[in-house]
């Protein structure tokens, strides 16, 4: 019985997708549930399991071709077998007069000849393997090979032109969208973060005991972010046409970088979750984005984003505004550094905090007095806990 797979139903968000990687050719064996193609939308991308156990007879598209939702994409024979490889008679069997010699070993005349390793090396170099001299066995081209005859002048200046994934076109239109339909200002502060570093180290391992889950940074920036949202609704509040919408609620995008780009799952009603909750969540999402299986609902909607480039060493930075949200808060590298203290001088983890806004609905006052909840309440942690 011949049984269709599809693509899935989109949202309406997303029009169509694109064949990222297929799993399987035409005639391998699969088995229900077993992940057959890779499908890239501008915001995720999507595993298409097979329905049933059989044969994948046909498949309609290659990749790197466009599909839209409920679009046939392959055909399985359902409950059929593979055929299997005609086994080639054994040396062994033949008469020991006609045993065939063994084969002489291969030439380095092209790169599917070489090892893995040298075989990379050359195309990202553009090196022919057929000018290389091999010394491996049997006159072999290794990677050391490649890299010798490169070092004497063999290899060229390499250049490769690749298309940009569905992600990162999304990606590049948002940001022009923010950078030429919003009228958009940074402010910055800083903040003193030694408590907050003596409260994970005072609690963080009865915090990990009690909820399976590390205490990080993040959490107490959400929690934050979350008290000052309810405080500035304009922070909060997005533009649609002529309008203004005010939003009750704090669901705080979290920016989190993958091979693919950068993507924003979305913690919801962070002003009701505890920092275990929002610990979790944050991990949860993480795993699930390095691993390709964030959904499209986690992606959308959001009011607030909070993104951390401090977790690749930056020191300071002017974030995008995600539209339709109003303002994004940039956390980065904690630097201990001499600050004055009590009328002393001394030495303190500090990190520079960052909010880009929308100066359309959010005046430069309340941007400011945002940012200084934010530090108030990071440098008093036990503020967060009163709801102060």
């Amino acid at each position: 019985m011949s049984i269709e797979v599809k693509v899935p139903v989109l949202p309406e968000s997303v029009s169509d997708a694109t064949i990222a990687t297929w799993h399987k050719k035409a005639g391998d064996s699969v088995r229900r549930d077993e992940n057959l193609l890779d499908l890239e939308t501008d915001k995720v991308v999507l595993e298409v399991p097979s329905p049933v156990d059989g044969v994948l007879k046909e498949l309609k598209f290659k990749e790197g071709d466009t599909v839209n939702s409920q679009q046939v994409v392959a055909i399985i024979e359902e409950g059929a077998v593979a055929e299997a490889p005609k086994e080639e008679k054994k040396a062994e069997d033949k008469p020991a007069a006609k045993a065939e010699a063994a084969p002489a070993p291969a030439k380095s005349g092209g790169k599917a000849e070489l090892p893995p390793g040298a075989a990379a090396h050359a195309a990202r170099n553009d090196v022919n393997p057929a000018d290389v001299a091999g010394t491996g066995r049997g006159g072999r081209v290794t990677k050391e090979d490649v890299v010798n005859h490169i070092k004497v002048g063999g290899g060229a200046r390499p250049e490769q032109r690749v298309p940009m994934t569905r992600i990162r076109q999304r990606i590049a239109e948002r940001m022009m969208e923010s950078k030429n339909s919003i009228a958009m200002l940074t402010s910055f502060n800083e903040v003193n973060l030694g408590k907050v570093m003596a409260m994970r180290k005072e609690l963080g391992e009865g915090f990990e005991k009690t909820h399976g889950i590390k205490l990080g940074f993040m959490g107490f920036f959400a929690k934050a972010a979350a008290n000052a949202l309810q405080k500035f609704p304009a922070v909060n509040a997005s533009v649609d046409g002529t309008d203004i919408i005010y939003h009750g609620y704090a669901d705080i995008s979290i920016a989190v970088a993958t091979e693919k780009g950068l993507v924003t799952p979305v913690l919801r009603n962070v002003e009701n979750m505890s920092f275990a909750d929002v610990e979790s969540s944050i991990a949860g999402y993480a795993k699930a984005a390095r691993e390709g299986g964030l959904k499209l609902e986690d992606l959308q909607g959001g009011t607030f984003t909070i993104t951390n480039g401090g977790t690749f060493g930056s020191l300071m930075s002017t974030p995008i505004v995600n539209p339709p949200q109003s303002a994004i808060l940039g956390m980065h590298a904690i630097k201990e550094r001499p600050i004055a203290e009590n009328g002393q001088v001394v030495v303190a983890p500090m990190m520079y905090i960052a909010l880009s806004y929308d100066h359309r609905i959010i005046d430069g006052k309340d941007a400011v007095l945002f940012l200084v909840d934010i530090k108030n309440q990071l440098e008093n942690p036990h503020r967060m806990l009163l709801g102060l």
